[in-house]
């Protein structure tokens, strides 16, 4: 049987991936996106490494049909780029469908059907460099249009639940650090105490 220490931790690791920044569906229209950056976060490189490691999961997860490549190189003093690829209308195909785990309002919805890569219309380039994490998000929010996954009615509970197990957990962790440091002290006290019974009677 599953502890409830145990589901906790699996949810927290879904909605780690399924809300919060990078959350979002992409439109039909783009059909690529490529992060250029060095390996190391000098010569600021740190936001796009950010951005890489934080919100890219997330922007993966809910747009699996979406391509987003990264190359990373050691010329710290070279561009940071994100560029995001775009098809027209006419090159989409006859069915297309956001290539998503989500629709735009829930996170729930089943995984469409794969659809193929359309070719590349057009491009646009956000730079990185020198950029924080959270401003280059905004910015390829912006450009591209895409709509922020928001949470169900049944995530908003579970996240809730977590919360409010977290506050439990906080206040037992610090009935016991008190219950501890109460024991310590009477371990303390009961060494000391016999201690100097030991010395009277070793002086008698």
């Amino acid at each position: 049987m599953v502890s409830v220490l145990q589901r906790m931790r699996a949810l927290r690791t879904l909605l780690a991936i399924r809300l919060g920044p990078g959350a979002a569906i992409l439109p039909p229209e783009v059909t690529r996106i490529h992060l250029d950056f060095a390996f190391r976060i000098n010569g600021g490189h740190r936001g796009a490494r950010h951005f890489w490691r934080q919100f890219l999961p997330r922007l993966k997860y809910h747009n699996p049909g979406v391509p987003m490549t990264v190359t990373r190189h050691e010329a710290f003093s070279s561009p940071a780029t994100l560029t995001i690829h775009y098809t027209s209308a006419l090159h989409l195909p006859s069915k297309a469908a956001i290539s998503s785990t989500t629709t735009p309002l829930t996170s729930s919805a089943p995984v469409p059907q794969s659809t193929p890569i359309a070719a590349t219309v057009t491009t646009e380039v956000i730079n990185m460099k020198d950029k924080p994490e959270a401003e280059i998000l905004a910015k390829l929010m912006e450009i591209t249009k895409a709509k922020t996954v928001r949470p169900t009615e049944e995530e908003k509970r579970m996240i809730k639940d977590m919360e409010e197990h977290q506050t439990r957990t906080d206040k037992d962790r610090a009935v016991q650090a008190v219950e501890t440091a109460r024991k310590k002290r009477e371990k303390a006290m009961l060494a000391k105490a016999q201690g100097e019974v030991d010395a009277l009677i070793k002086n008698m």
